[in-house]
């Protein structure tokens, strides 16, 4: 008979010690709050719902996961993690199996819930870690027979209680009925006067009930943030694993330990990442990509042989075939370079497309624009495309030069295989094929003498 699985997420601490307004559990790692996580590792169990355990007092958690189907349960006073799961149970049918976890572990692996959700052993299980340094963790104290007969808190645990390196991750699994006679026994009489969830594995002992575990293989991934010295060792371990990824892909890190993948990332073969690299949102890398130094990418398709160099920023770029882009360039949404298109120095571009060949190679704004095939950008050139109310476009068309220094002023069309002479300020269109100068008469005055 099929077990439905009903998964509750604990997400009502407000974190004080991260001395933050921001709820703990949307601290953020590779730039997502720490419950989407969690929320993403949960669906993967295909659970029949998802309950999540929230202060009522702000409705920030609830916003942060609008993309999701959840039941929501209130937690108005918090007494601690056995009275936070006593709050979500009433819409847990009575025939579920219940798996409790934290919107503060975002490191969780799908695979090692699914070997506790499917470990038979016992009839309440907990998943548990060894560690080295077991400072701060609850002890999984065992009986002869290897069975655990409780979770002891390290404030409440003795001298030789605390030399014990197995450790509560915190994550347990029950029937939902086993759970329910449980926490109906807890008591608070501990350091904190809080209702523990940990003590269910004690009273469940007590009653004669079949107790049991499953150690994850790797105690980093079950660590929580309560701090922002655990949040951004969480935030280091989380980039070393997308660095490994890639790494395992074939792409090449000239120091995996720095580099910030912050979303995912769809790679291709022979790929390579130098120092301090900034990958967010979606981003697809396609073959022989290469990214310089302090390079950020955001939501970014490039095509193979793109090359971008050192600290340069891309957001919403698509590339069409290999192209050559900065230093120090800043290509915002809507940009769109075709193959052997070049863009420079200290150029800005947003919302334009850049036709085969043609070059922007440095100090220039083009924004709205549709350029051509083998179109020169000459340097200091600018679109004029907002008058302070609405944007304007600026049609360039192919083979045309655009001399330094000059100021197209939307909406406007350079015609086909146009010259535009260089220092001009351009207010209508220009001929194709044609020289085309805007520029004020150059004077000299005689007898002028500069001031003292």
């Amino acid at each position: 008979m099929h077990i439905p699985l009903h998964i509750i997420i604990l997400a009502a601490g407000a974190g004080l010690r991260m001395r933050s307004k921001t709820p703990k559990v949307l601290q953020t790692i590779g730039g997502r709050p720490m419950i989407i996580h969690v929320m993403d590792t949960a669906k993967q169990l295909q659970p029949a719902a998802i309950h999540v355990v929230y202060d009522p007092d702000t409705d920030e958690v609830q916003k942060a996961c609008a993309a999701f189907e959840i039941t929501w349960a209130p937690q108005a006073e918090q007494l601690g993690t056995g009275h936070a799961v006593l709050q979500a149970l009433p819409a847990v049918p009575e025939d579920a199996q219940v798996l409790v976890l934290y919107g503060d572990i975002p490191l969780l692996n799908a695979s090692v819930l699914r070997s506790l959700v499917e470990s038979t052993e016992a009839q309440i299980k907990v998943l548990t870690m060894n560690v080295p340094d077991p400072t701060g963790y609850g002890r999984i104290v065992r009986d002869d027979d290897g069975s655990i007969a409780a979770i002891v808190e390290e404030r409440d645990a003795t001298d030789l209680q605390k030399t014990i390196c197995e450790v509560n991750s915190g994550i347990i699994l029950a029937q939902k009925a086993v759970l329910m006679a449980c926490l109906e026994n807890m008591a608070s009489e501990n350091a904190q006067n809080e209702y523990y969830l940990t003590d269910v594995l004690s009273i469940a002992y007590k009653k004669g009930l079949q107790t049991g575990s499953v150690v994850a293989p790797e105690a980093g991934d079950l660590e929580g943030a309560n701090d922002r010295i655990q949040l951004a060792a969480l935030e280091r371990r989380y980039c070393w694993k997308m660095s490994e990824e890639l790494l395992r892909a074939g792409v090449q890190l000239a120091d995996p330990q720095r580099l910030d993948v912050r979303g995912k990332v769809t790679v291709g073969n022979d790929i390579y990442l130098d120092v301090n690299v900034i990958l967010e949102g979606e981003v697809d890398l396609g073959d022989g990509v290469h990214i310089g130094p302090g390079c950020v990418l955001k939501n970014c398709q490039l095509a193979a042989g793109t090359n971008v160099h050192a600290y340069s920023v891309l957001e919403g770029v698509r590339t069409l075939g290999a192209c050559d882009i900065g230093p120090f360039a800043r290509l915002r949404p809507g940009t769109e370079l075709a193959a052997g298109s070049r863009v420079g120095n200290f150029v800005e571009i947003k919302n334009t497309t850049l036709g085969e060949a043609s070059k922007a190679s440095h100090l220039s704004y083009l924004g709205d624009s549709s350029i051509g095939e083998r179109v020169n950008i000459g340097a200091g050139t600018i679109t004029c495309n907002y008058d302070g109310f609405n944007k304007h476009p600026t049609v360039i068309e192919d083979d045309v030069f655009i001399g330094s220094n000059t100021q197209l002023v939307a909406p406007v069309t350079i015609g086909k295989g146009a010259d535009i002479g260089a220092g001009s300020t351009i207010t209508k269109d220009a001929p194709a094929g044609k020289l085309t100068v805007g520029r004020s008469k150059q004077v000299t005055v005689p007898g002028w003498k500069r001031s003292k």
